[in-house]
């Protein structure tokens, strides 16, 4: 009996990426590296105590959702489609090898008056990250507890931000619309999906027969809490295929969950704390009329809009109360007496929910570090382009240039590629 040589876990996680770029432009190398790992981990669930959602959104039409979804649709272990289908049928759907649940469109699911018919969905987003989260349901015709698995791995599209809840439990990827100069392949499913189930093929038979050491896998995460439970799968399959695999998921993660801090639209309650860090300045204390006023002075903050007068001295002092933040009476330097707050009774609150540095704070007290440049607007960052092979040295045919999205006229259809064989 022959046996199989071992499969090169980098060279297919390289072929991979080389197949991603040629059909859709990402915001980042970053992105993209996290995206290839995250496909590969979907071939490898039933190792993993957490299953990462991977979050794909645009702030507009056009920009590569859909096609992004293709791409991992063609690639990901046991596609299923969720647009359209009930909360129960996906359920149903979901065993102990679970199927990778795919949701397009997810902005009209969760925002607008669909958010409420679908909070069973919501809720099966947010249990299914981790392991033996099951509903519970009563079967009424026999009589007896149900209990219905929820663990999958999931990737959702949509337009703007998804719930905080299940954004919290993803890898998010910000997609932006092509610049002119940014040129890719146009993607056909009966035409191309084949070759990419031969990539997800590569994977399923490198990553399967190493599903207990990969559930003993314990990686160095760099994020901890929840952050660590989403990315753990991702640095597990980086750390299994070697090479530079290991390095691209350490700065994916420090990237992507940079831009999340960033990026991220913060409750109004941590939006007020950076306000009031900023209206502090280098000052040790300030009156509350005085805090308000500086408050519902910004033209670019909220606060001048909650009311007639805007925010007041009560609501301030309700949404700064779950910090452990009250007012306080003080007597100021020119010798005043006057309600007010302590700088001292922010700090705490500055340090656990409010970036640690701001260029344009004075309160910060810390020295800030130079901004970091932006990523190459392309994904083609030093990686060979991809020829189309499947495995390493398997020309398919040249490159085509279009649009992110689908092209339908089907002028440029080039002939059909042909697979190497195994």
């Amino acid at each position: 009996m022959t046996t199989r040589p071992p499969a090169d876990g980098a060279a297919i996680l390289d072929t991979l990426r080389a197949a991603l770029v040629r059909y859709v432009v990402l915001p980042s190398p970053q992105a993209t590296d996290a995206v290839v790992l995250w496909i590969a981990a979907s071939h490898a669930q039933p190792a993993w105590a957490h299953a990462p959602r991977l979050v794909i959104r645009a702030p507009e039409k056009r920009c590569g959702k859909s096609r992004l979804l293709d791409v991992i649709e063609a690639t990901c272990h046991n596609p299923l489609i969720t647009v359209n289908a009930s909360t129960a049928a996906i359920y149903r759907s979901i065993d102990d090898d679970p199927p990778t649940l795919l949701v397009d469109e997810s902005d009209t699911i969760f925002g607008g008056k669909s958010a409420d018919t679908n909070e069973d969905l919501r809720g099966l987003l947010n249990a299914g990250h981790q392991r033996n989260r099951p509903a519970l349901r009563w079967d009424n015709v026999g009589r007896q507890l149900e209990r219905c698995p929820t663990f999958a791995m999931a990737a959702l599209a949509g337009i703007g931000a998804m719930p905080d809840t299940i954004e919290d439990r993803a890898v998010v990827i910000r997609m932006r619309r092509r610049m002119p100069g940014e040129t890719v392949s146009p993607y056909r499913h009966r035409r191309d999906r084949p070759t990419l189930r031969t990539i997800a093929e590569d994977l399923s038979g490198w990553l399967r027969p190493d599903l207990a050491a990969l559930e003993r896998a314990e990686p160095a995460m760099p994020v901890e809490d929840r952050a660590a439970d989403t990315w753990e799968p991702l640095f597990a399959v980086a750390e299994h295929a070697g090479g530079p695999w290991p390095d691209r998921a350490r700065r994916a993660v420090d990237v992507l969950t940079a831009e999340a801090d960033e990026g991220e639209e913060s409750s109004q309650r941590v939006r007020l704390l950076l306000d009031c860090r900023r209206a502090f300045g280098a000052e040790n204390a300030l009156p509350t009329a005085r805090l308000l006023q500086l408050l519902n002075g910004d033209p670019e903050a909220p606060w001048a809009e909650h009311g007639p007068a805007g925010l007041t001295g009560r609501r301030l002092a309700v949404m700064l109360r779950d910090y452990g933040i009250r007012s306080a009476n003080i007597r100021f330097p020119d010798g005043a007496q006057a309600k007010g707050y302590d700088r001292a009774a922010f700090t705490d609150a500055w340090a656990r929910y409010c970036p640690p540095d701001d260029p344009e704070d004075p309160s910060a007290g810390v020295t800030s570090h130079p901004s970091r440049p932006s990523p190459p607007s392309s994904a083609r960052d030093g990686y060979p382009p991809w020829d189309g092979s499947i495995r390493p040295g398997t020309p398919i045919r040249p490159g085509l240039t279009s649009h992110n999205e689908r092209v339908t006229d089907g002028t440029d259809t080039p002939p059909a590629p042909a697979i190497a064989p195994a």
